[in-house]
Formats: C-alpha cells, sequence, structure tokens
C-alpha cells in the first residue's frame, strides 16, 4: 500500500490504496513511519503524494473504532518527518482529512492540485487531533483558524488554504509532480550537509 521510489538525492512516497481513498491503516503507518526514519541517513529530498484522486481520507474507519485513533504510531510518523534534514514536500493530489494532516503539516512544504479540499473533522466524529497536529496548523495559518478547522468543521478548497497559508502553491493536476521535483531540485544538487544545515537555520 506505500511505494517507494528510491533515487540517490530524491525518494518519492506514494500512498498507493486509492480504491479506499488512501485511508491509512496501522500498517500503512508504520510503514510510512519506518521509511521516514529510514531517510535521515538517505536522500536530500523527500516528497510524500498519494495515488488516485484523494491524498488520504485520514484513518481507516474500522480501525479507527478499534483504538487507531489513539495510536502513538501517528506521532511517530510527523515526529520522523519533522526530524528529517532533508527537504520534505507534501504533494497533495487531492483532499487531505482527518489524522493525514499530521504527515502534511511535518512536511516543509505543502503543494495541492487545484481540485483539493481540506478538512479534518475531529470535533464532529468525536476524536482528538494528533498532538503536534493543532500547533503546527496554527504556525502555518493562527489559532483562529486552526480553530476554524478543528473545532467549527471548516472545509477549506485550495484556494482558501493557501490564502490561508496551509498550502504553499496550488497547481492544475497534471503538473503536481513535476512542479514538486522543481522544488526539489536545488536540494537534489546540493550537498547532505548543507541541505540540512539551511534548514536547521530556518527552525
Amino acid at each position: 500500500m506505500i511505494r517507494l521510489d528510491k533515487a540517490e538525492a530524491l525518494w518519492t512516497v506514494t500512498i498507493d490504496r486509492p480504491d479506499k481513498a488512501n485511508s491509512l491503516t496501522r500498517e500503512t503507518l508504520r510503514e510510512l513511519r519506518d521509511i521516514a526514519r529510514e531517510a535521515v541517513a538517505g536522500p536530500r529530498a523527500l516528497i510524500l503524494t498519494g495515488e488516485g484522486r484523494v491524498f488520504s481520507a485520514g484513518a481507516d474507519l474500522d480501525e479507527a473504532r478499534a483504538g487507531l485513533a489513539t495510536d502513538p504510531v501517528w506521532e511517530e510518523l510527523s515526529g520522523a518527518i519533522a526530524a528529517l534534514p532533508c527537504l520534505t514536500i507534501a504533494a497533495l493530489n487531492g483532499t487531505l482529512a482527518g489524522g493525514a494532516f499530521g504527515m502534511a503539516l511535518a512536511c516543509d512544504l505543502r503543494v495541492a492540485v487545484d481540485g483539493a479540499s481540506f478538512f479534518y473533522p475531529v470535533m464532529r466524529l468525536g476524536f482528538l487531533p494528533q498532538p503536534s497536529d493543532p500547533r503546527r496548523l496554527a504556525a502555518l495559518v493562527g489559532p483562529a483558524r486552526t480553530k476554524l478547522i478543528l473545532m467549527g468543521g471548516a472545509r477549506l478548497t485550495a484556494e482558501d488554504a493557501m490564502i490561508f497559508g496551509l498550502v504553499d502553491a496550488v497547481v492544475p493536476g497534471l503538473e503536481l509532480m513535476t512542479f514538486a521535483r522543481s522544488l526539489a531540485e536545488d536540494a537534489e544538487g546540493a550537498g547532505t550537509a548543507h541541505v540540512a544545515a539551511i534548514k536547521a537555520m530556518i527552525g
């Protein structure tokens, strides 16, 4: 359910469960976490994307009801991505929902297709967001807009998300991966230590 394409300097990680809206199981989350941990000593850029028209609908609902919603693997995954010394890019090929926010928020950059939508319905579903998600979300969009999303149930279009600061660019669907790869080019051509040093300076 996870595809990993490794080049010397660029790794592309694809959630490949389009028949289930790329919903995330415990096994999928562990696989993503392990890839992120491995990437510490790997590429100078990493792109995370999804197959089909949805980036991820969040937790697989059956597994969420069975305890996945509160599993520490969510934080382990987002923490592993946030800790990477390379440039990380979430190429959002469609809807970003629920717990899937965590991995996208942990990336350095987020780019989305023009038909994407964004919602995190924890209030309605009776779950808490993953612990680091509200802080990372508020750092991007501010506390009031974070409350709008997490407490007010707002559903954002790609254009809304860019105005809010949640995503950094919106592109036509067919151009998404080309654009994401173009953002990775400078990092690919730099030294590993140089990429890590610039990222550390930004914080």
